[in-house]
């Protein structure tokens, strides 16, 4: 029997297959006080509540589907920025 760990689980999900969706990565949040968004030029630095090592959340329209790691794409597509899915968020299964 062959590996499937690493191969993409196929779905019979018929005409609706191939429509592609359009997913979110969210990062990190910021929270500025107004006085502080409106001085904002160019080069300034907005901090996030996140660290850099820290998971990233994937979202389709509002829901969270799933948390991963950014990583760096190499060969051709160097400089391509990635996202290695870590944990998929079973639906109706709390956030927090």
């Amino acid at each position: 029997m062959a590996d499937t760990s690493e191969t993409p689980k196929q779905d019979s999900g018929g005409l609706f297959s191939t429509v592609p969706i359009e997913m979110t990565v969210s990062v990190g949040k910021a929270r500025p006080l107004i006085r502080d968004l409106l001085a904002l030029g160019e080069n300034a630095v907005l901090a996030l509540d996140t660290r850099v090592d820290d998971p990233v959340e994937l979202f389709v329209g509002d829901r969270l589907v799933a948390r991963g790691e950014l990583e760096e794409l190499e060969g051709e597509e160097a400089g391509q920025l990635a996202v290695r899915i870590t944990e998929i968020v079973e639906a109706g299964k709390p956030l927090l």
